[in-house]
């Protein structure tokens, strides 16, 4: 997919917040934010930046079924019993009623992703149930609220002197715990957002002028480099 006109970016936003408002997803959401370019009222939109607040799956909390149709030559009577075996043998993924709900990984098992090591992955797999393949948006997660995270990001980066690990504090919340922003919505919508440059934020945030222009060359770099469908998990 090319750049995305202001418009389509938008209504592809309703779109996210929609899935995640009604559709069961593998982690409990708790926020949706959109930040960086398409907060600045860009049109064309070259790269959609999303952020998605999640809980950490402590407890599955899979609703319990003895029957049915589970997808994929799953056996659902095993499914209910023991998620995590049967989608090992099935899928070759470890964790599922663990890190992903059991009971969406039975409904959405072509959404299932595994880390490296081969475990259940909440990032890859909102990724693959929200987004499109090789559409141009870059998937932030984490269990940290998108402010809090903002500020945790800010340190480890100037720690490590690694600058693309920033996360753009440019953003506006679309839905919360079940509450839909239409204001915000309207604002992206009508470009009506007044929001400083990368590198004012990040002064704004407590970096001096010079490190905040560097920092901001360096974000901005590797965005540029980035294409298709991006995601990045975190965890506070």
């Amino acid at each position: 997919m090319s750049d995305l006109g202001r418009a389509e970016a938008v209504d592809r936003l309703e779109e996210i917040v929609d899935a995640v408002e009604n559709e069961r997803m593998p982690v409990p959401v708790r926020e949706v934010w959109a930040f960086g370019d398409v907060a600045l009222g860009l049109d064309p939109v070259d790269r959609l930046d999303v952020y998605l607040t999640k809980d950490i799956l402590v407890r599955d909390d899979s609703a319990t079924t003895g029957s049915g149709d589970v997808g994929d030559g799953i056996d659902s009577s095993r499914t209910n019993e023991d998620p995590d075996a049967a989608f090992r043998d099935s899928h070759g993924v470890e964790g599922v009623g663990k890190s992903v709900r059991a009971d969406w990984a039975t409904a959405y098992p072509e959404y299932l992703r595994a880390n490296a090591n081969g475990h259940a992955a909440p990032e890859k797999c909102l990724a693959a149930h929200l987004l499109e393949a090789d559409e141009p948006v870059h998937l932030e997660v984490c269990n940290a609220s998108f402010e809090d995270n903002v500020t945790q990001r800010l340190r480890g980066a100037k720690l490590r002197e690694d600058y693309t690990q920033l996360l753009d504090p440019r953003g506006v919340c679309l839905w919360v715990d079940g509450t839909r922003s239409d204001e915000a919505f309207r604002k992206l919508r009508e470009s009506e957002l007044a929001l400083p440059t990368l590198s004012a934020a990040l002064e704004m945030l407590g970096m001096d002028d010079e490190e905040a222009t560097e920092a901001a060359q360096q974000l901005h770099a590797w965005r540029a480099d980035q294409e298709g469908t991006t995601v990045r998990g975190d965890v506070v």
